[in-house]
């Protein structure tokens, strides 16, 4: 059974494009995956990325036509400026980490959600009850949003550690079985092509 690493931030308006793409994936093809939110600022630090307010002004101009054009083609909606982007993305990861270590809900409708909050639905994901409100739309109990802060801020760590000695350098990042890397959403339908042995 194949499995995939799934590297993502939890402000990361590509990997809100992802929809739940990769769950369908994942299902498809009788897959696991473990996701691991990281801090995407810090990874640009370690792997050569430049943070969006250093960026020139003509890559952002064409960020903003490349999310509108993304959203159109994968059905979402979109706000390409958020009121609350940035924001600190850590309570959301500590509770996504709680909730896969604890099991018993939909992890992959709780980043879903998380995502959707921030990019379509203009909520701040910092905010207690919005991570609130996002562990019980995915079955989960909203409780971890306080129980998971240890695990969550130690494994938050880890992940972005183990991201850059496994190569990651953007969210959403796809690496299966520890070999085998995907970077974007865009990249999802050749996720799905290397699983089936076309790729």
């Amino acid at each position: 059974m194949p499995h995939i690493d799934y590297y993502f931030s939890t402000i990361s308006p590509f990997t809100y494009l992802a929809g739940t793409r990769l769950e369908d994936i994942v299902q498809k093809h009788g897959a696991s995956v473990t996701y691991k939110p990281l801090d995407v600022i810090s990874l640009f630090g370690r792997t050569g990325g430049t943070p969006l307010p250093q960026r020139h002004e003509s890559r952002l101009s064409y960020r903003l036509k490349e999310l509108q054009r993304q959203a159109k083609k994968a059905g979402l909606a979109i706000h390409e400026k958020p009121a609350h982007f940035p924001t600190n993305a850590a309570p959301a990861s500590y509770a996504i980490i709680a909730a896969q270590s604890e099991g018993g809900g939909d992890v992959g409708a709780l980043v879903h959600s998380v995502l959707r909050a921030c990019w379509a639905e203009e909520k701040d994901i910092a905010a207690d009850d919005v991570v609130r409100d996002c562990l019980s739309a995915a079955g989960l109990d909203p409780a971890l949003a306080d129980r998971g802060l240890l695990l969550g801020a130690e494994t938050y760590a880890a992940n972005l550690e183990e991201a850059v000695n496994a190569g990651v350098f953007g969210a959403p990042f796809y690496i299966v079985d520890g070999a085998e890397p995907f970077w974007g959403q865009d990249r999802l339908d050749d996720l799905d092509l290397f699983l089936s042995g076309k790729l």
